[in-house]
């Protein structure tokens, strides 16, 4: 029964949200400074687990086909059609969720338990227009470029290593790359970066919007949306290889 009732109340600010995207207005510069906020100063991070991401793969695949006797390109396939189509989008999202995710809901929650929330509300303000929105709309925008950026700098720390440990010549590493490149990969990580940049920055607003209890209860909604933006995100994963692959 708290489950339905949880997810009756999600559902109902998510309704709301979509019926508050017509207010421009009232959003657009909420808009812009989260539209920063989720995506460039998010670069850093994103740019480091990218780059370690392809660097331990290239090293790991290497090991792995040391004395298997097939051709060294291998990895280059390997390693770069694995960063598309799944870790770019979900490692990201993971590290985003802790980010990304615990920063809306503090926010948020913050808001809700000083009473700021009710505040704007009495000043003709609609809430979620001003607070949710804008968060959503910037993971669904933001979360698909730092995909990019992630897949970019996965694939050059997995050459970046391969040609430093010696495990793989660049020539061949990208030949392998080239050779089983299938555009469908990357739409398909495409859409998996939009849907997790939706769960995580949707269940973040959920739970901070519903915080109450003090401190101790914005502490532990920012811990729930951490936690169950993870989840999502790994369930929303098998679901999208399940149905799309």
């Amino acid at each position: 029964m708290y489950a339905l009732q949880e997810l009756g109340k999600y559902t109902t600010l998510l309704y709301q949200a979509l019926r508050s995207s017509t207010e421009f207005s009232t959003y657009r510069k909420n808009l812009f400074s989260e539209l920063v906020k989720v995506g460039y100063d998010s670069l850093g991070i994103i740019m480091l687990t990218g780059v370690f991401t392809g660097a331990v793969l290239t090293i790991q695949t290497a090991y792995q086909l040391e004395l298997a006797f097939i051709p060294l390109s291998t990895i280059g396939a390997i390693v770069s059609e694995s960063i598309l189509i799944e870790l770019a989008a979900v490692i990201s999202s993971l590290v985003l969720a802790g980010k990304v995710g615990a920063r809306i809901a503090t926010e948020l929650g913050t808001m809700k338990v000083s009473e700021q929330v009710d505040a704007l509300e009495s000043m003709g303000f609609n809430s979620v227009s001003f607070l949710v929105v804008p968060r959503v709309l910037s993971g669904l925008l933001m979360f698909p470029v730092l995909y990019i950026v992630a897949s970019i700098f996965g694939i050059g720390g997995g050459l970046m290593a391969g040609i430093l440990t010696g495990a793989v010549p660049a020539s061949d590493f990208m030949i392998g790359a080239r050779m089983y490149f299938q555009p469908w990969n990357v739409l398909f990580g495409f859409v998996k970066s939009f849907v997790f940049g939706f769960l995580i920055t949707s269940v973040a607003c959920y739970k901070g919007y519903f915080a109450s209890g003090g401190a101790e209860g914005v502490g532990k909604s920012t811990t729930q949306a951490t936690v169950l933006g993870c989840m999502f995100v790994l369930l929303a994963d098998f679901l999208l290889a399940t149905l799309l692959l």
